[in-house]
């Protein structure tokens, strides 16, 4: 138990749930990122990064890809969540911050949504559905 346990109500199952959803969700989709980054870097090299930044690409999908996996299954996700946040926060301060809003894609709003969630869970932890939760159980 963080402080930050101590800032919010106890779990009841429907809040429970829908947190655990909601990482498990984030989870996927960061892994999903990542995998597709991964199997094929040229995409993202044609978004606009030049070809030395490819290094630091595949430093993002493996991050994407371990983080999302930590955060799925709901084990270490302080860490899988802190290893994405600098990512997500130069993503949306840097990448995008210089787009139109409501743009489609990725974009602006997308990007500070997952940062946004990602400090949430690196703030507050798993949540009741999560391997940490089951291991803590036994």
């Amino acid at each position: 138990m963080t402080i930050f346990n101590s800032l919010l109500p106890s779990y009841d199952s429907k809040t429970g749930i829908a947190y655990g959803l909601i990482r498990i969700f984030l989870g996927v989709a960061l892994t999903i990122r990542g995998w597709l980054i991964l199997s094929n870097p040229e995409s993202i090299i044609d978004l606009g990064v030049n070809q030395e930044f490819y290094v630091w690409v595949s430093l993002v999908a493996i991050a994407h890809l371990i983080g999302g996996v930590l955060l799925g299954i709901g084990f270490l996700t302080r860490l899988g969540a802190v290893i994405q946040i600098p990512i997500l926060f130069s993503a949306t301060f840097f990448v995008y911050a210089h787009t139109k809003l409501m743009m489609g894609g990725q974009s602006f709003e997308l990007a500070t949504m997952v940062l946004f969630l990602l400090c949430i869970f690196f703030i507050f932890g798993a949540g009741p559905i999560s391997v940490k939760e089951f291991m803590e159980d036994k």
